[in-house]
Formats: C-alpha cells, sequence, structure tokens
C-alpha cells in the first residue's frame, strides 16, 4: 500500500470514529438532559419562612411507589378551625413545568379572599409536587411516577388526614400549563374521582402519535400501551359514559399564548364534536401568564369549581 492510500484510509478511519462519537454523544447528551430536568432529589422544596400566602402551609408524604417523601402544600379556608365536625371540598391545583409544590399558590390567596369576603364557601387547596417536567406521568422506566402518586398516594393521605368530602362530589382538579395537561389526562383517566376540571392554558396532545419504538430516551418508554394510557382524546372516547354530564370542563387560555393556544383550541372542538358540555375562553392578547389570566378574571375564578360541587351534591 502506497504512503498515500495508508494515510487516506487512515484519514477515514478517523472521521469515522469522530463521527459515531459525536452521534453516541448527542444520544447520551439528550438522556443526560431528561435525567437533569427530572432527578430523584426533586420531590420535596421546602419554602423560605414567610414565603406562603396565609392558611397555606408545607407538608410532606410517604410515596411508596417511588420509595422517597414527596412535599405538598395545602390551603385550610377559615371555617376549618372554627367547625372541627364539617367536611370540605377539595382542589387539587397541579403546578406548571419547571415548577413544584410551591410554586402555584397564588391561587390560594385569591380564594382566601374571596371566602373571607363571603364570595366563595370554605375550601380546601392542595398543590401537589408533580415533579419538574413529568407531565404527571409515571416514566417508562418507573422511575418517576407522577401519576401514581397523585392519584394513589397523595388524594389517599389528604382524605384520610384532613376532613374532605372524601368523594367524586367533593373533589376538583385543575392545573396550569403542564399542570392543565395534567389535570386534564388525570380527570378523564379517572372521572369516577373528579366533579370539575379546569385546564388553565395546558397543552392537550395526541400523546398516542408520539409512539416510536425505536426511540430510547423517550420519557414514557418503548411501551405502546404507555401512549394510549396518556392519550387524552383516547381516554374521552374510552370513559365518555362516565364523562359527559358527570364531569363539569373549564378551560381558559390566552390568545397570545404560541403553541398552547392551538391544541387548546383542538381539544374545544373536540369536546364539541362530541357533544360534552364544557366552558371555553379566551384572554385576549395574553400570553403565557397564570397570574395576569387568573387577575383578569379573579371575580369569578372559583365560580366554575363551586358550581360544579354544588350539582355533584345535589345528583349523589
Amino acid at each position: 500500500m502506497t504512503p498515500i492510500r495508508l494515510l487516506a484510509r487512515l484519514l477515514l478511519t478517523l472521521v469515522a470514529v469522530v463521527l459515531f462519537s459525536t452521534i453516541a454523544g448527542a444520544a447520551n447528551k439528550t438522556k443526560s438532559k431528561a435525567n437533569q430536568i427530572n432527578t430523584p432529589d426533586m420531590w420535596v422544596v421546602n419554602p423560605a419562612p414567610g414565603s406562603l400566602p396565609s392558611g397555606v402551609t408545607h407538608h410532606t408524604y410517604r410515596s411508596e411507589a417511588m420509595k422517597r417523601e414527596v412535599g405538598y402544600c395545602l390551603y385550610l379556608p377559615p371555617a376549618y378551625a372554627k367547625e372541627p365536625t364539617r367536611r370540605f371540598p377539595v382542589i387539587y391545583h397541579l403546578h406548571g413545568a419547571g415548577g413544584n409544590e410551591t410554586r402555584a399558590t397564588y391561587s390560594a390567596q385569591v380564594l382566601d379572599e374571596g371566602i373571607r369576603a363571603g364570595k366563595w364557601p370554605d375550601m380546601i387547596i392542595v398543590f401537589p409536587n408533580g415533579g419538574r417536567s413529568t407531565l404527571y406521568k409515571d416514566s417508562g422506566d418507573g422511575r418517576f411516577m407522577a401519576e401514581t402518586t397523585v392519584i394513589k398516594e397523595l388524594i389517599p393521605h389528604i382524605d384520610a388526614t384532613y376532613r374532605t368530602i372524601a368523594a367524586r362530589s367533593g373533589r376538583c382538579i385543575e392545573g396550569f400549563s403542564m399542570g392543565g395537561r395534567g389535570s386534564t389526562k388525570l380527570a378523564l383517566k379517572y372521572p369516577e374521582l373528579f366533579c370539575s376540571l379546569f385546564n388553565q392554558a395546558g397543552n392537550v396532545m395526541h400523546v398516542s402519535e408520539q409512539y416510536d419504538p425505536a426511540n430510547q430516551t423517550h420519557y414514557l418508554g418503548t411501551d405502546r400501551a404507555n401512549y394510549l394510557n396518556n392519550d387524552p382524546y383516547l381516554l374521552l372516547q374510552k370513559n365518555f359514559d362516565q364523562i359527559n354530564g358527570r364531569l363539569r370542563i373549564r378551560i381558559i387560555c390566552g390568545t397570545a399564548d404560541g403553541e398552547h393556544i392551538v391544541t387548546v383550541r383542538e381539544f374545544h372542538q373536540a369536546l364539541v364534536k362530541a357533544g360534552v358540555p364544557h366552558q371555553y375562553g379566551e384572554v385576549e392578547g395574553v400570553a403565557h401568564d397564570q397570574r395576569k389570566v387568573i387577575d383578569l378574571n379573579r371575580t369569578d375564578w372559583f365560580d366554575f369549581h363551586v358550581e360544579s360541587l354544588r350539582l355533584a351534591a345535589a345528583h349523589r
């Protein structure tokens, strides 16, 4: 072999090695990035003293699914301490991506002001920690059990620990962004648990279309059933009889809210096509800003849940 041929072969080998390393590195980087977003230590965030609104306290419960403590914040209304035999309805508020149990407690401040003004009845709000970017789904590898811990561990814990109305007729679910997406999926998947759903700018995606058995890095893994069981459009069809006329649904999103308004409108149309009654609203010119959306609708923010609870109690 001539020196020129030998040099060419060495150069080709070097290029192949570099290319392989780059591809492998990119794949590992994708996995590494996902692991950095959702980490085992994300499940409890201790709030700074004085950072929570009046009436809101921080607690933890034991998740056997993940073998660790998980945090949540809790708002108890003024009547809770004054009426020791009374039971109260509960709203579960799910935070957005990158958040934790302390992230969205502003809504408790709004509720507390309304209760004290005589606008709304006394209600409890629970703010779970759903992980930074879990979308309130169980991961395919079983490390992050966001759905399981909310539905099968946190809700039973709250009902056993506090004086709740431990039934569908006394339980609401809502959330913003990832929390709106998660609350929609959970309500449609477990309609027997909730009488009211309030999606606040939460993407509603065709999750089943994301299935790719060759994608080893996807959060849901390579089992197709995980994608089917997390698709809200399929869950709407599957649980239609339990949803229609029993689960009240409210949706709100800002018109300047990028990709969120697109999927929210699509889900709204899916509900219309299915004949499912719901309340739908858009906030003109508002982007992805929960606090602004709340403040612009502050006077009636909890009216929908209150009416849902009243109707559910009347038809138990």
